[in-house]
Formats: C-alpha cells, sequence, structure tokens
C-alpha cells in the first residue's frame, strides 16, 4: 500500500482510524447514497474506469482552516479525504462562508 513520503507519521493514524477510506459524508455536496451516506472511495483504488487509482490525504475536518494551522493539527483533528471531495467540500465551504451575514454588522437590514 502507497502512502506519503513527508507526513507519513500522522497520516496512518488518519487512514487507519477511518479505514482508509474517505471520511466525507455530505461536505463536498455529494450525498453519497452509493457508499451509505459516506464516500465510497479507498486508498489506492481506482476511482473509475479512466482514472488512476485514488490517494487519500490527511486534511483538517473543517476545510476553511488555514494551511499554516493545518500543519500543526494532530492526527485527531485530521480526517481522510479524497482529493475531489476535498476540493468540493472546501469549494462549498467558502461559499457558505461569503453568504452568510457578518455578525459585525449588528443586523443593520434586520426589520
Amino acid at each position: 500500500m502507497s502512502e506519503p513520503i513527508v507526513y507519513a507519521a500522522a497520516w496512518r493514524p488518519v487512514m487507519k482510524a477511518a479505514g482508509y477510506r474517505c471520511e466525507c459524508a455530505g461536505q463536498c455536496g455529494n450525498p453519497h447514497i452509493k457508499g451509505g451516506g459516506r464516500c465510497p472511495r479507498e486508498h489506492d483504488q481506482h476511482a473509475g474506469k479512466h482514472r488512476g487509482p485514488v490517494r487519500l490525504i490527511a486534511a483538517p475536518a473543517d476545510p476553511l482552516t488555514p494551511a499554516s494551522v493545518a500543519a500543526g493539527l494532530p492526527a485527531a483533528g485530521l480526517r481522510a479525504w479524497c482529493p475531489d471531495c476535498q476540493d468540493a467540500a472546501r469549494r462549498a465551504a467558502q461559499r457558505a462562508a461569503r453568504i452568510a451575514p457578518d455578525p459585525a454588522q449588528g443586523g443593520l437590514f434586520d426589520l
């Protein structure tokens, strides 16, 4: 089984806890119906007929966590993500953050 060279010590416990399967439960916008509500992609398995093997990554559970903070997170703060779900979850979280009202406005336009 392949594993990353650089952060293997942090990656292994995250993958073991996840069963070497992506832990996305719909944060990416896909309900993952075929996987029972969880992404069915597994490490080193092919994602599709015309795609190569999936390489899961250990990334923060919160996709908006800055890289400088994410680098110092313990394994308990990380989740197993396939690259497609991690990218889509980050985009969805960024979109939601742009739409959310700014609490500093203090109800300026509330009627």
